[in-house]
């Protein structure tokens, strides 16, 4: 039975990329290397809430977030939308209208605008491609979208170039732009991360207004736990094409269950100051993250994990089920090893504060 607050739906989410496979390698009957960007990810955004997906780069975030709005093809798998699935959904009217309902924001708005084309012809380009408006109407919801993104008066910004705005006022643009279709979901991939702090205080606190006001689902891409910890409902973790732990952000925060995130929260920014006396432990992870086309055995984080045993070198761990929506991917998470002892303590994590930026 479907859940009615489940909106989006990954099953077994894969998409490999192959390198090589050049003349020399058909010479050599050498088959083609393949980067194993997503391997197999289970995920859900229900409607309404903001889930930020977290890890560093190359974990494959970025890449989920262009298979969700149709720009990246899966290798396996399945995308459902409100209980249709649309995963060979790739052209005519059908792509279309789920385009009107999954829009992206990019990270790099330099690189997103056109420096050739007006501001009101970046926003409304959308609904020409996609046929949504009457050429007629289409000057009202262009300068409606761009008065949503903070451009006021709209009328002025809609004439201007790209090259006369600021950055800020170029993420707004791009914002604009996803807002012109009225979406249900948005992914933001890095929103604010060539931004200015001050600037990035600003988009945020527009992102959760326009979330109420729209009822909007985000899919949040970000590098940074803290900044997942500030906005998002939940947080799912990834590493190197896998999601190594998800639950709510006060669990994952609070008490997180993979060592992985346990690393990531140690080192993660706090707004309050230490207390006297006390200092926090931090755990430094050592080496690089694994190639993707060179995965090892068992579990992918365990060549530096320094809780690492030796089943975790043979055996991949699946997502333990840890109750409340929390599930993490390590051995240690096991309901039987936790039982007896050996599972990861409760961390006490610096405390981060959830209030909204302001």
């Amino acid at each position: 039975m479907t859940d009615p607050d489940e909106l989006l739906r990954l099953d077994g989410l894969e998409v490999h990329f192959p390198i090589g496979g050049g003349l020399l390698d058909t010479l050599l009957r050498q088959p083609a290397a393949v980067v194993r960007a997503v391997d197999g990810v289970d995920l859900t955004l229900r409607r309404g809430e903001v889930l930020a997906l977290v890890g560093e780069s190359g974990s494959g975030k970025t890449t989920i977030g262009r298979v969700i709005v149709k720009l990246t093809r899966p290798t396996a798998g399945r995308l459902t939308y409100e209980g249709r699935d649309v995963t060979d959904v790739w052209s005519g009217q059908a792509l279309r209208d789920y385009r009107r309902r999954a829009q992206i924001i990019f990270q790099d708005p330099y690189e997103t605008l056109d420096p050739k084309q007006t501001i009101f012809d970046f926003v409304a380009e959308p609904l020409v491609v996609n046929g949504v408006k009457p050429a007629a109407r289409r000057r009202e919801t262009v300068l409606a979208a761009l008065e949503a993104a903070g451009l006021r008066p709209p009328e002025e910004y809609a004439a201007r170039y790209p090259h006369e705005l600021s950055g800020g006022q170029r993420q707004r643009v791009v914002i604009a732009g996803a807002l012109v279709m009225n979406p249900a979901v948005i992914v933001a991939d890095e929103p604010v991360s060539m931004l200015d702090v001050s600037i990035r205080t600003e988009l945020l606190r527009l992102m959760l207004t326009l979330r109420h006001e729209r009822q909007l689902t985000y899919l949040f891409i970000t590098h940074d736990l803290s900044l997942a910890w500030v906005i998002a409902d939940r947080i799912a973790v990834m590493y190197l094409g896998r999601i190594m732990e998800i639950g709510t952000a006060e669990a994952v925060i609070r008490s997180p269950r993979n060592p992985y995130t346990e690393a990531l929260v140690s080192v993660s920014p706090s707004p309050e100051p230490p207390t006297a006396g006390v200092r926090a432990a931090r755990t430094i992870l050592k080496g690089e993250t694994p190639d993707a086309v060179r995965i090892p055995t068992g579990c992918r984080f365990h060549p530096r994990c320094p809780k690492a045993f030796d089943r975790c070198r043979v055996e991949s761990p699946p997502l333990f089920d840890l109750g409340g929506g929390h599930a993490s991917a390590c051995w240690l998470a096991e309901p039987a090893v936790a039982d007896g002892g050996r599972g990861l303590p409760v961390v006490d994590a610096p405390p981060l504060d959830p209030a909204p930026a302001t």
